[in-house]
């Protein structure tokens, strides 16, 4: 959304008005590293008319023994978006994108019994909502001192194991690792962790 971007009144919606032409006032959430083997999963938050974004992270132990088989982290999903929205100040006439992901299952219900069906889509996220959140969630990987893949979106199968060589040299991150998986156990490096 251009900086330059004007509000007005149409009807009883706010729109903006910028290069484009006119879209409807959004908050926008997206998810980045459910698919990954490093960290948790962050959740961001970016609001339309602001160009505000903010995330917050499932905790990689909600992907670990034993939460994951119990899917807490769905439940997790949904707490960390209310929260996020309630930091934003959603407002009453906003709309809520969200993510198609798995992730959001119980939170695209949850959000659709406080707000209405009519507020809630589940969309394809792309633009600057998913670039931010993906930026929040290589940050975060960068903390623990991993450096992702170039292009890593359009080599998933080499970033698992470019991930996986990393802990190999680093075992004392392992405790980042998404290990939930039941296939994971195949892999040596992990064999050691299964119960």
């Amino acid at each position: 959304m251009p900086a330059r971007a004007i509000q007005f009144i149409y009807g009883n919606n706010r729109w903006l008005k910028g290069l484009g032409g006119l879209s409807r006032i959004t908050v926008t959430i997206d998810d980045a590293g459910s698919g990954d083997l490093l960290f948790g999963v962050v959740i961001g938050i970016y609001h339309s008319e602001t160009q505000e974004f903010i995330y917050d992270v499932i905790d990689v132990q909600y992907f670990q023994p034993p939460l994951f088989s119990r899917k807490e982290y769905l439940e997790q999903a949904s707490k960390i978006i209310f929260s996020l929205l309630a930091r934003i100040g959603l407002k009453a006439d906003e709309q809520v994108l969200i993510c198609t992901s798995y992730i959001f299952d119980i939170a695209t219900e949850n959000l659709k019994q406080m707000y209405g069906s009519s507020r809630i889509s589940k969309i394809k996220v792309i633009g600057e909502p998913q670039r931010l959140t993906e930026t929040a969630y290589l940050d975060e990987i960068r903390n623990l001192g991993y450096e992702p893949l170039d292009n890593r979106e359009n080599k998933r199968g080499k970033s698992f194991f470019h991930m996986m060589q990393w802990l190999e040299k680093h075992p004392e991150k392992i405790k980042y690792a998404k290990t939930g998986w039941p296939r994971i156990y195949r892999y040596r490096l992990f064999k050691s962790l299964k119960n």
